[in-house]
């Protein structure tokens, strides 16, 4: 059920100057934090190292949101590199300091092509079937009870709608999808089990893929319980088109969906004019997910363009957090939070 917070007045903003020309930022210690200002779970990606090493990164994120998503320290080439040799330390810490302050988490990701073992790749068909099982089964019993919510598969499809290429793909077919939704709840029966895209925000055919896959699941009884949509947006490129449309057809399913990975780049360096749209951007996809009760959870990837992937991806682009390098909050907080 979700959290209903009654709503703080609003922020008195405070100047302090931003690292660019032009704006100045009002205090992040004067502002509302975000978990106070919806009904949805607030949350940002979060890597263990910084949560350890950078008392500024830990006090930010623990003001302002009610919701990790682990962003390395699930996935299956950092859990168990070495076959046989699972290494928990990263993801154990994320799900402690989550209990201690008191958040949810959002596992991510059980099933996803990249950052995966070599040596999984490796392995014939059957033996890969049973592999998959094991993981999935290990992973999320270790944190039964912890996980809100996983993301069992993440990106497996192309952007005309056809399946990617995957090893899991080639080796165990279509129906690979149904089984390691209906092993992750086997599981742990209480969390909820999401299917996890890009480039699905609007109406495409990408988008109708897993529409239609959703569809299907759910009238085979699979326990599938809603859909992840990334969001990494950038300005360069227009808003996607018939984003509440398309997350209002999700519902009628009977699907929850959540914004997992939320960020706008732009091109750098920033200025006045192109944070203004950065925060448009923001704002259009805050608004579209409180317009649509079943969409019941915003996160961003990353909170702090101090830690963006965003530049080492998008030579040229980046900038596209809610908080600056300093942890000054940016035009795009004040747009979801106001």
């Amino acid at each position: 059920m979700l959290r209903r917070i009654p709503k703080k007045r609003a922020l008195a903003a405070v100047a302090a100057v931003m690292g660019i020309a032009v704006w100045q930022a009002p205090s992040a210690s004067a502002s509302v934090p975000l978990q106070y200002t919806t009904h949805r779970y607030v949350g940002s990606a979060v890597a263990a190292q910084y949560l350890a090493s950078e008392p500024d990164y830990r006090a930010v994120l623990t003001r302002e949101f009610d919701n990790v998503t682990p962003e390395n320290e699930m996935k299956w080439g950092t859990v168990e590199a070495v076959r046989g040799q699972p290494d928990w330390s990263g993801a154990d810490a994320i799900v402690e300091y989550a209990q201690r302050t008191h958040k949810t988490v959002r596992g991510h990701t059980l099933v996803w092509h990249s950052q995966l073992p070599d040596w999984v790749s490796a392995l014939p068909a059957a033996e890969l079937r049973q592999v998959l099982r094991d993981h999935i089964t290990t992973e999320v019993k270790r944190y039964k009870g912890k996980i809100r919510a996983w993301d069992v598969v993440n990106e497996i499809f192309n952007e005309d709608g056809t399946r990617r290429d995957t090893v899991f793909h080639q080796k165990l077919g279509d129906g690979f999808v149904a089984d390691v939704f209906r092993w992750a709840h086997a599981a742990d029966p209480a969390a909820k089990l999401y299917i996890n895209d890009y480039n699905i925000e609007g109406i495409n055919p990408k988008s109708d893929a897993v529409y239609d896959l959703v569809k299907t699941l759910r009238r085979q009884g699979v326990p599938i319980d809603g859909v992840g949509i990334q969001a990494h947006l950038s300005i360069q490129y227009g808003f996607p088109a018939q984003f509440r449309e398309n997350l209002t057809r999700f519902a009628k399913l009977g699907v929850q969906t959540a914004i997992t990975e939320a960020d706008v780049r732009i091109p750098t360096p920033p200025d006045a004019a192109k944070l203004a749209t950065q925060a448009d951007y923001f704002g259009r996809l805050w608004d579209g997910c409180h317009a649509v009760s079943r969409c019941v959870e915003f996160t961003t990837w990353g909170f702090t363009d101090r830690h963006s992937w965003v530049p080492d991806v998008f030579p040229g682009e980046g900038a596209a957090c809610l908080f600056d390098e300093n942890l000054h909050p940016k035009p795009a907080y004040f747009r979801i939070n106001p």
